[in-house]
């Protein structure tokens, strides 16, 4: 054994007196701290008190056989992941495969060779010890992962209130008389830091919901009126390009939490005016009801986003160059946000897309049922 890592220990349970000797010896030799039980139950109830690294287990003991006693192992959830190495007598295929359905990772018939045994336990002590390790390393991750998390939301968080000052005072120095390239110059600070408000709130908002601390506020509401308000959000950037809605002239008011929803359509239709021609640009918002459930399409004749990209631009803080000029077709946390509040209804999002025609983004809202109260 490799004398960097700690002692391991291996458990022996054999109801042979003479096996249980020539194993403890073996295992010793080999660097092993050995524990030596000639029944199931003692071997059980010693694991439980201070589980063994790697367990050599016989099949024929008076009692609790060995397969009872691998299957006990793996139904405790502190001891399934130790190792068994089943050493029995019994060489038939029916017995090995029983061996391996109770749990076993290996199985040496006996009569068994000293040296056989030795190397195989240390080949599973170290697949168990760097299981052990990549699981440490993992948490360790998911710990460094949270802290920059919470670091992150900190320093966001604090930002919006600078920012909303900044803004205001934007607005207040645009209402004065000032030369045309000052104006333009204030216009354009004002836009960038309406957009930098905009993310922060992105950023926040997503971290809520991948937390599940937003809770959605459901109402009755007017699909075809929600989503005339988010084109009518978006008329100031549209320049010339041509923005319609199709929806049934009378729709049953739907329940979702309105002010989500309509940020989710503000942003797939704003992605949509990003990456169509400014001038022949087309974004079409259509509205289709089947059953319970209402499906919202926005339509544009961009570029399309290419197929490789499509199941990945949902995701957080993901861009991707797409068509002839190397647009992304992502917004980042537009889409990841668009995605968690549309999943936080029980709903599904997704897009097609023709390379050079143009992309559909789509996304589906189920009625809740009639008792259902807010849910985060």
């Amino acid at each position: 054994m490799n004398a960097t890592h700690k002692q391991p220990t291996v458990m022996v349970v054999d109801d042979s007196p003479d096996n249980l000797t020539v194993l403890e010896k073996m295992l010793r030799e080999s660097g092993c701290r050995v524990v030596a039980f000639p029944r199931g139950d003692l071997a059980l109830k010693a694991a439980a008190r201070k589980p063994p690294d790697l367990i050599l287990l016989d099949i024929l003991m008076p009692g609790m056989d060995g397969f009872a006693v691998c299957e006990r192992l793996k139904a405790d959830a502190t001891l399934k992941e130790i190792p068994v190495l089943f050493i029995s007598g019994l060489s038939e295929t029916r017995d090995k495969i029983a061996a391996f359905s109770a749990g076993g990772v290996d199985y040496v018939t006996k009569p068994f060779q000293p040296e056989e045994v030795r190397v195989r336990v240390e080949t599973h002590l170290t697949l168990r010890r760097q299981r052990q390790e990549l699981q440490n390393a993992y948490e360790r991750l998911r710990e460094l992962e949270s802290q920059r998390d919470n670091l992150v939301h900190m320093i966001v968080h604090d930002m919006r209130s600078p920012l909303t000052v900044i803004a205001g005072n934007l607005e207040l120095a645009k209402m004065s008389a000032l030369p045309d390239d000052v104006a333009h110059c204030l216009a354009e600070a004002l836009k960038a830091t309406r957009a930098l408000v905009e993310m922060v709130g992105s950023i926040l908002d997503v971290s809520k919901m991948e937390a599940g601390q937003m809770t959605l506020k459901l109402s009755a509401v007017d699909m075809r009126d929600l989503l005339s308000k988010a084109l009518q959000s978006v008329d100031p950037i549209k320049g010339q390009r041509t923005l319609a809605l199709k929806a049934p002239e009378k729709m049953a008011p739907f329940q979702c939490d309105a002010h989500l929803i309509e940020r989710v359509a503000q942003n797939l239709i704003h992605n949509a005016l990003k990456f169509t021609d400014e001038k022949e640009g087309a974004v079409t918002v259509s509205v289709a009801v089947a059953g319970d459930t209402v499906r919202v399409t926005v339509s544009d004749n961009g570029p399309g986003i290419s197929e490789a990209y499509r199941e990945k631009i949902f995701d957080k803080f993901w861009q991707a160059p797409a068509g002839k000029q190397g647009q992304k077709p992502s917004t980042g946390l537009g889409l990841a946000f668009c995605k968690l509040a549309v999943e936080a209804h029980g709903g599904e999002i997704g897009v097609e897309s023709r390379e050079g025609k143009g992309s559909d983004f789509w996304f589906t809202l189920p009625a809740p049922k009639a008792d259902e109260p807010d849910r985060p």
